[in-house]
């Protein structure tokens, strides 16, 4: 199935940009998103940079029948209930695998999302794992793997960063894009 998602990827015009991340535990943060359309063409690029990062859902939808076609496509089921620690089981399963490389959209919503949700930040600042951003850019149609980032600054600051480097993008939607945080403005939503 790889090659077949790589080949579509690079049938429809898609390409990739930057280097793929040498180390073996990491958090990928995607943005802009904007579409349904996003996760294809985040397939296509696992598919054409062959590494295989996970993304999480909420265990109901990893049950029959669509269940095992969530998991052949890098969905690893978590339990996203008030009374667990979201950070704290995903830093887990980091812990409890060798080689682990995780998948988190920060805006939470294919909406504009002034606040992002910073679980990804404080997951990886508890694994001790670098952030690797990645953007999406429909006029280009290029994906774009970014340079590591490590979550040792507030996270404020880290957001703020990731929201400027992230702004030079454009979804599908442009108007649901990220935008760069002006002076003042708040970053962040826990």
């Amino acid at each position: 199935m790889r090659s077949i998602y790589a080949f579509f990827f690079k049938l429809l015009g898609w390409k990739t940009s930057g280097t793929k991340p040498s180390y073996r535990k990491y958090i990928l943060v995607v943005a802009p998103h904007t579409s349904n359309w996003d996760f294809l063409v985040g397939v296509g690029a696992r598919a054409s940079i062959d590494f295989y990062p996970r993304y999480l859902g909420k265990k109901e939808l990893f049950i029959w029948p669509f269940g095992a076609l969530f998991r052949k496509l890098g969905g690893y089921p978590v339990e996203r209930d008030k009374a667990t620690n979201f950070v704290q089981s995903v830093v887990s399963i980091f812990e409890e695998n060798d080689d682990f490389i995780l998948t988190i959209t920060p805006e939470g919503t294919r909406s504009y999302n002034e606040h992002w949700k910073t679980g990804f930040y404080y997951i990886a600042k508890e694994a001790n794992i670098p952030i690797i951003p990645v953007g999406f850019d429909y006029p280009s149609k290029t994906v774009v793997l970014g340079e590591a980032v490590f979550a040792t600054e507030p996270v404020d600051d880290v957001v703020k960063a990731l929201k400027k480097w992230f702004s030079q993008f454009t979804g599908k939607i442009p108007s649901n894009g990220v935008r760069e945080v002006k002076e003042g403005q708040s970053n962040a939503h826990s």
